[in-house]
């Protein structure tokens, strides 16, 4: 794979990754998604405050590129790197312009947050190539979207703009690139244990699982860490907190 087909930046501690093959609307391969798990491992290894996902005009990503591998394989892979972005410790930030199809809305479900343009197209036309989504997949775009945007993308194969999904609330601001740096650089000032934790509880939450000795461990972390005296502090004197991580 070109090294141009995906770029991991770093603006200060936040992570920005660019699905960069224009070309091709930027569709995912299978060497893409692997390269997306090995930048996964080092922002959560260089403990990146925020992460920006996008993609290069004129897309965000218009679905999969099967090329050459197995479909197994290649939803074996995918899966991989969804749940990857789902376990990172930090505020994952989709910033999309332009369409976000298949894989690509799958990519912009999976993200915490979610900045798009008003006029980008998402959607998930598996209905006109005769597949079945992940139930993973289904779930996630069910919780994320709402169960009646979810049903009309997966039934009907109809596709809404950021707008109208920013009317729902799967959208949670509307703007490009720049807007979405921006709300990175403010979120990397919070406290991050405390969205580590909050994190951890918000995805048990939505994947039905008992995590709740997680969760005590977690928030009892925050409460005795430096941050949470910081945040205190910085309150009483009316001044914005500075927080380390520790």
């Amino acid at each position: 794979m070109s090294k141009e087909a995906i770029l991991l930046d770093w603006h200060d501690d936040v992570a920005v990754i660019t699905l960069n093959r224009p070309d091709r609307r930027n569709a995912v391969n299978l060497d893409m998604l692997e390269s997306m798990v090995n930048m996964q491992t080092e922002i959560s290894e260089r403990k990146a405050r925020a992460v920006v996902l996008t993609g290069a005009p004129p897309a965000f990503c218009a679905g999969a590129d099967l090329s050459g591998v197995r479909e197994e394989v290649f939803h074996d892979a995918l899966s991989a790197v969804l749940v990857g972005f789902t376990s990172l410790p930090c505020v994952v930030i989709a910033a999309v312009d332009g369409a976000a199809l298949g894989a690509g809305a799958q990519l912009l479900a999976v993200c915490d947050v979610r900045v798009v343009t008003a006029g980008s197209i998402i959607g998930v036309p598996a209905a006109k190539l005769g597949l079945v989504v992940h139930h993973w997949t289904i779930d996630r775009l069910v919780r994320e979207f709402s169960p009646p945007v979810a049903r009309n993308m997966l039934l009907t194969a109809s596709t809404y703009t950021g707008e109208q999904l920013h009317g729902v609330g799967a959208v949670h601001r509307i703007g490009n690139l720049d807007s979405a740096l921006q709300w990175a650089k403010e979120i990397s000032q919070l406290a991050q244990l405390t969205i580590r934790g909050h994190k951890v509880a918000l995805e048990s939450v939505s994947e039905m699982r008992n995590v709740d000795d997680i969760v005590v461990q977690l928030r009892d972390l925050a409460m005795a860490s430096d941050d949470a005296r910081e945040g205190r502090e910085a309150f009483l004197a009316k001044r914005p907190p500075r927080f380390t991580g520790a």
